[in-house]
């Protein structure tokens, strides 16, 4: 669906239209709930009750929704927001990890699970993928979904174009402030950390 039909979609909902409210809720929340669960460590509950306040705050938000994202993409930022809520709420902290240039690829690709049996290694794998995922959820909503789709899904610039609705070189653009913003962000959390423990 792209942004002009999600313009539509938004005034029906600020309209009051029920069948746009109830098509609304039927494609995004199970969209919007993978993306959150493996970020809340598969606890269902939690990720039903963010992607339920999330959905709410964008009814909440709707007359702000101007189309120049996708509406999943909007979408996903205020996720972002409510998932990190959730760790601010229950105190959570992470080990840091920091990656150069070379690496960036392979941090990212740690998102995936990991296959080792060791205890330890999957308890720092685990630790690690949560880092990685609070760092890209503070980034704009789409260098995180650029980076992800591109680097642990695997898809092509001309398909993260396509799902960004934007051109292959603006595509190929975002990738590289994404990558950008998340050496950044990685070093910045890293510094902060470093100095909090000094």
């Amino acid at each position: 669906m792209g942004h002009k039909d999600d313009l539509v979609l938004a005034r029906e909902l600020l309209g009051g239209n029920e069948r746009a409210f109830d098509k609304f809720f039927s494609e995004y929340f199970p969209r919007l709930y993978r993306f959150t669960l493996s970020r809340v460590e598969d606890h269902h509950d939690v990720a039903q009750d963010i992607v339920q306040t999330t959905l709410m705050n964008a009814m909440g938000s709707m007359e702000s929704y101007r189309g120049e994202a996708a509406m999943f993409s909007w979408l996903c930022q205020i996720c972002r927001n409510e998932i990190s809520a959730h760790y601010r709420r229950i105190s959570r902290s992470v080990p840091l990890f920091v990656g150069d240039d070379e690496a960036l690829s392979s941090i990212l690709e740690s998102l995936e699970a990991s296959s080792d049996n060791d205890p330890e290694t999957v308890a720092e794998s685990v630790q690690l993928r949560r880092l990685i995922k609070d760092v890209l959820d503070r980034l704009p909503s789409n260098y995180g979904l650029a980076l992800e789709w591109k680097y642990v899904e695997g898809f092509s610039v001309g398909e993260i174009a396509k799902r960004l609705n934007i051109t292959d070189l603006a595509a190929q653009s975002t990738l590289a402030r994404a990558r950008v913003a998340f050496r950044e962000a990685m070093a910045s959390v890293v510094a902060a950390t470093a100095s909090s423990r000094s």
